[in-house]
């Protein structure tokens, strides 16, 4: 008896990382090996050195073919075994470790956008649909495009048991949101990674892509981010907390040392409009979407809680994101002695 091992992996595709996979066929009850693949073919290697290696690192059921197959995530290393220059898993994992005392968590909102050919679902060959309004959480064919996906999407992520913990229609057409956590820093990197494959692989079955481009629509239409939302233990403790967090995020060159790593293409979404903060500009408020940073007026009220970085793009690689705010939070609440 044999079951199929789906190998996924992020590639070195520039400015944004794509999502490659391919099939192993293994014995029953057998472990995940280690394999190769053809890095000059990803944007990995040279055609005269072109082999890379795949290390197994998080594995859970495959809910597209059922049965004992599996989704396996790997991690790219070199074929000396050290990890490869596009591996930024690698780099996240030595950070979450030097913090873990403070037991950091996230949860992180995926917003992505259906598209039908050349136009985003819903929008009218030709033309634009009615202005943004009534598409946020509605209901209706003559506002919700693409329903079917994302109950299919839904459902395969529970069967492969991630972390979901919910859906919504977005602001625009055809616009999705589905939010994965909260986990710590590396297991809610590994799960959207396997979640975005589900989504893309959902939608090939229903003859439609999504996409992650943060502003998939010039003009008055909301982009899509991927809004993180993160604490520590001691600021699910302490509002002095939260506010050392919002101020380290700020501190001198953080702001933009952040931002430039939170996705391609983010200075034609953060643009102060459509409930974002100006990419160069850092500010925090409690319930404020037009700031950098967001702390929910529950946080206020009850004193505690958690802080929502609303600058990430959708296409933001999550082992970067959740690496920067454990390494800038986490270093200022210890200096400040708040652990």
């Amino acid at each position: 008896m044999t079951f199929k091992a789906e190998y996924i992996w992020i590639d070195g595709t520039e400015p944004t990382a794509k999502l490659r996979s391919k099939t192993k066929i293994l014995p029953t009850g057998a472990e995940l090996p280690v394999w190769g693949f053809d890095g000059s073919s990803t944007n990995q290697a040279a055609g005269n050195a072109s082999d890379c290696v795949l290390k197994p690192v998080f594995s859970c059921p495959d809910p597209i073919r059922g049965g004992a197959d599996l989704l396996v995530l790997c991690e790219v290393l070199d074929t000396d075994m050290n990890p490869h220059p596009s591996n930024t898993r690698a780099q996240l994992v030595e950070v979450a470790e030097r913090f873990t005392e403070q037991e950091p968590i996230f949860g992180i909102e995926q917003e992505y956008t259906f598209f039908e050919g050349d136009r985003p679902l819903g929008f009218p060959v030709g033309g634009f649909p009615a202005p943004q309004g009534g598409y946020y959480c509605g209901v209706g064919v003559d506002e919700i495009h693409g329903r079917d996906v994302v109950e299919a999407h839904l459902e395969n992520c529970l069967t492969a048991g991630l972390g979901i913990s919910g859906i919504n229609a977005e602001v625009m057409p055809g616009q999705w949101e589905f939010q994965v956590g909260p986990l710590s820093p590396v297991e809610v990197a590994d799960q959207l990674w396997i979640a975005r494959w589900l989504l893309y692989r959902t939608a090939e079955d229903f003859k439609v892509s999504a996409t992650l481009n943060p502003k998939p629509v010039k003009g008055d239409w909301n982009g899509a981010g991927a809004h993180t939302n993160f604490s520590t233990k001691a600021m699910r403790e302490s509002y002095d907390a939260i506010i050392t967090a919002c101020e380290a995020l700020g501190e001198g060159s953080k702001p933009l040392d952040h931002v430039k790593n939170y996705g391609a293409g983010i200075d034609d979404r953060l643009t102060g409009l459509h409930e974002t903060a100006p990419w160069n500009e850092y500010s925090y408020g409690v319930s404020d979407r037009g700031a950098s940073v967001r702390i929910p007026w529950q946080v206020e009220k009850d004193g505690k809680g958690y802080i929502e970085d609303r600058r990430p793009n959708a296409n933001v690689d999550p082992y970067v994101v959740t690496r920067l705010m454990v390494d800038t939070c986490c270093t200022a609440l210890e200096k400040a002695g708040q652990v």
